[in-house]
């Protein structure tokens, strides 16, 4: 792997640091419809751009989650970060898991908003063909996230996601990243792990829903939780954006109250 600075932008000063990482289809600008409502105080946010997106758009690469965490460990060493959080969006939950699997005693937190599971994703038939050919097909790209969000948002909308995606991901490096989020096995390395780990479901996902991630994320990790948004699909930033910072947030600071979450959210629902 050849090393790399992820291209990234930081919010807030809190002594709580956090890595932010987007998904498949989008760079950090994923992000966007929160970070008006983040707590700034407590925590720093540090949104990222993986290899093949965004201002990392041209950078070479494998394009793998173990090689994304590999950068994100780099760029933590030059933030000066020794712990930290991480935050990850579906690819970007099984980014979050990597790091998980290659240095937990460096993360104090992990959350997986709609997270690919450290098994990966296997797909076959025209659930395959449909995700290859996405790279090249704008039209499979939307009817991708028209089904992972319960095919109840406004077609303005998913014109726009569409959009964003086309100009800020590079198609080859698109290709090949579904290769290694769908196709990677690495739960072996991640089971037992005892990093409180956080699974954010959204009720209208089909694809990542609640009950994949009783299956995944609550079965592999000791302290795990999940958390699930009625209203949400596969994209809470966009769909139930104050609903996901305040699950996300409660959830993070109690790594300063310990176990005891006074708000009462998340847990093995």
């Amino acid at each position: 792997m050849t090393s790399f600075v992820l291209p990234h932008e930081v919010h807030g000063d809190g002594a709580h640091k956090v890595f932010a990482v987007h998904g498949w289809f989008a760079d950090r600008s994923a992000y966007a419809p929160v970070l008006p409502d983040l707590d700034r105080t407590s925590f720093s946010y540090a949104l990222v751009d993986l290899r093949g997106y965004g201002g990392a758009r041209d950078a070479t690469g494998a394009y793998t989650t173990a090689e994304a965490a590999a950068d994100l460990l780099e760029l933590a060493d030059r933030l000066g970060w020794r712990r930290f959080s991480v935050l990850g969006h579906s690819m970007g939950g099984a980014v979050a898991q990597r790091l998980l699997a290659s240095a937990p005693d460096r993360l104090r937190r992990i959350v997986g908003v709609s997270p690919v599971p450290a098994s990966g994703l296997p797909l076959a038939g025209a659930q395959a063909e449909l995700f290859v050919q996405a790279a090249h097909r704008p039209e499979n790209r939307r009817a991708i996230i028209d089904f992972t969000t319960g095919g109840r948002r406004p077609a303005a909308w998913l014109d726009r996601m569409v959009a964003r995606s086309l100009e800020r991901s590079d198609a080859k490096a698109f290709r090949a990243w579904l290769d290694s989020w769908s196709g990677d096995d690495f739960s072996a390395e991640v089971a037992g792990a005892e990093v409180p780990a956080l699974a954010v479901a959204g009720a209208l996902d089909p694809a990542l829903s609640p009950e994949v991630m009783r299956q995944t994320w609550l079965s592999w990790y000791p302290r795990a939780r999940l958390a699930v948004l009625p209203g949400a699909g596969h994209c809470a930033m966009d769909e139930t954006p104050l609903e996901l910072i305040r699950t996300v947030e409660d959830f993070l600071r109690a790594d300063e109250a310990g176990e005891a979450d006074a708000t009462g959210r998340g847990g093995r629902a």
